[in-house]
């Protein structure tokens, strides 16, 4: 079992490593939902983390329909977070219909060997997440999807999510929850749905404000809960 936490600067990524996050999301734009940070920050947070490091591939906050400009710009950052040494990237695309741009995955994911790929929320404004789980799982890129269920925070939709994962047994897809978790529920959630890997963004924060910086003992307290499950499971 996985806690990721999102990291917008590099004071946030070491303190997030210091609480004991398994993996890092590294975005900028926070209040945007999350953009494709600079070469310095990818660089830098990769030189200083001993955890993996997934980098966000989002050009701009406008939509998930993504033009051939768009396309040729995340390209391009792709080719320079896999220099850069990161463990993996974040990336979704959709039609204007809200379906998987299979299109556009075919052209992104051409050189991305050796790089873990999450399909992030972009998933949650597709109406049906069954068959679009299936068509994501044709690539074997795709090791993850980043979702809270649908539009309403996961909490909301422990039964959606539940399904998702059932649906990916076997596919090579995990299920990564997120979106409105706190420490509080962490521990119900995960063993109402079965997710395997959670993600954390302002839960984790001091106030639980997106501007204030990652806390370390909320991370803690995160973690805690999800080596406890652990260890029920074992013991």
């Amino acid at each position: 079992m996985k806690l990721e936490v999102i990291a917008t600067n590099l004071t946030d990524a070491i303190l997030a490593e210091q609480g004991g996050a398994d993996r890092i999301e590294l975005v900028t734009g926070i209040m945007e939902g999350g953009l494709t940070p600079g070469p310095g920050l990818i660089k830098e947070a990769v030189r200083h983390l001993h955890i993996p490091v997934h980098v966000m591939v989002r050009p701009h906050s406008q939509s998930f329909v993504y033009d051939e400009h768009d396309l040729q710009t995340m390209r391009e950052d792709i080719a320079f977070i896999k220099e850069s040494g990161a463990a993996g990237i974040v990336l979704g695309a959709l039609t204007p219909a809200g379906a998987v741009d299979t299109e556009a995955l075919d052209l992104l994911l051409q050189d991305t060997a050796g790089l873990n790929v999450t399909f992030h929320r972009a998933f949650d404004e597709i109406e049906d997440q069954l068959p679009a789980l299936k068509v994501l799982s044709r690539y074997p890129q795709i090791n993850r999807i980043l979702t809270s269920g649908g539009p309403l925070p996961a909490p909301k939709s422990a039964p959606q999510i539940e399904r998702l994962v059932e649906t990916a047994q076997g596919t090579g897809i995990r299920i990564l929850a997120g979106y409105g978790l706190s420490v509080p529920v962490l521990q119900k959630f995960v063993q109402t749905t079965g997710v395997e890997e959670v993600h954390f963004g302002s839960a984790l924060r001091i106030d639980g404000d997106n501007l204030k910086p990652v806390d370390p003992f909320r991370v803690q307290a995160a973690k805690q809960i999800i080596n406890d499950l652990l260890q029920g499971m074992t013991g």
